[in-house]
């Protein structure tokens, strides 16, 4: 295990700017006010999965349409213009009503938390040793927020596909996005992450898991499980303890970007020759 901590503190050590430019982090860099980069950090997470080259250029649409401040646009939100300025947008099975709708929600939580960080530690417990009760009281409050002014009723269209923006714990989901937005908010001011939140530990936080966490993460030995769900997550998060208890999730954005960057599928071995975590791959090994 000590050679696995060494090489994990290794690659953390050398993570790279250009990694970030490759990343739907990015965005939320492009903003000195924090209260913008809260904004900004809540739409790139929310959009962020599929291809990393159709994730940028879904945010990409969005954040050009929201001009210089986006706590601004959220604050001065209004739902009938945006419904017009998003009604071609599609992201994957997401649609601009559900861009709309989140537009709405956020301006809700800041409405009458102050902030979305606000809202969210609402439902937050300093004693829990993880998120997920936080987590599941946080997308429950959101959903049950009214959207009337995108979907014309009360409730959310059974059809709509916006709770999928918001998924729970609870039932089994990874959250993989919702954990990269903690993760983002949540850690210290490094360069990488943005330490916006107070009043949550680093320490409770869950890795996101999405496709290249949960390959390398089976390659290094810290899961072994094969679904990518809410199970694996806490698996390989208590494996990151052993290494760096108060902040386990360091180590993702590093981990993720042998993927998203570096290109490691776990198939095309000319490229771990140059791998950093090479020595201590399970798939190297097997090939």
């Amino acid at each position: 295990m000590s050679e696995i901590r060494t090489a994990l503190d290794t690659l953390y050590a050398s993570r790279s700017l250009q990694h970030l430019n490759n990343d739907p982090l990015s965005f939320c860099h492009r903003y000195h006010d924090p209260e913008d980069r809260e904004i900004a950090a809540v739409i790139a997470s929310s959009f962020a999965y599929g291809s990393i080259v159709i994730i940028l250029r879904t945010l990409e649409t969005i954040f050009s349409e929201l001009g210089p401040s986006p706590r601004k646009y959220i604050e001065h939100f209004d739902p009938r213009a945006s419904l017009h300025t998003f009604s071609r947008f599609k992201h994957r099975f997401n649609d601009g009503r559900d861009l709309s709708a989140l537009f709405s929600g956020m301006q809700q939580m800041v409405n009458q938390a102050g902030s979305i960080g606000s809202f969210f530690q609402r439902g937050h417990n300093s004693a829990d040793s993880d998120v997920s009760g936080s987590l599941n009281r946080y997308t429950t409050a959101v959903l049950a927020l009214d959207y009337s002014s995108i979907f014309g009723s009360e409730n959310i269209p059974p059809e709509s596909c916006f709770p999928f923006l918001f998924p729970a714990p609870s039932s089994g989901s990874a959250c993989k996005r919702l954990c990269m937005l903690l993760r983002w908010v949540v850690r210290p001011d490094d360069g990488i992450d943005l330490g916006l939140w107070s009043g949550i530990s680093p320490a409770q936080l869950i890795v996101p898991v999405d496709t290249h966490i949960s390959r390398i993460s089976r390659y290094l030995g810290l899961t072994t499980r094969k679904s990518a769900d809410w199970r694996m997550a806490q698996e390989i998060t208590s494996a990151l303890r052993t290494f760096d208890p108060a902040d386990p999730v360091k180590y993702d954005f590093s981990l993720a970007h042998l993927g998203i960057s570096d290109g490691c599928d776990g198939k095309e071995m000319s490229r771990c020759t140059s791998c950093p975590i090479v020595r201590i791959c399970a798939q190297n090994a097997t090939k």
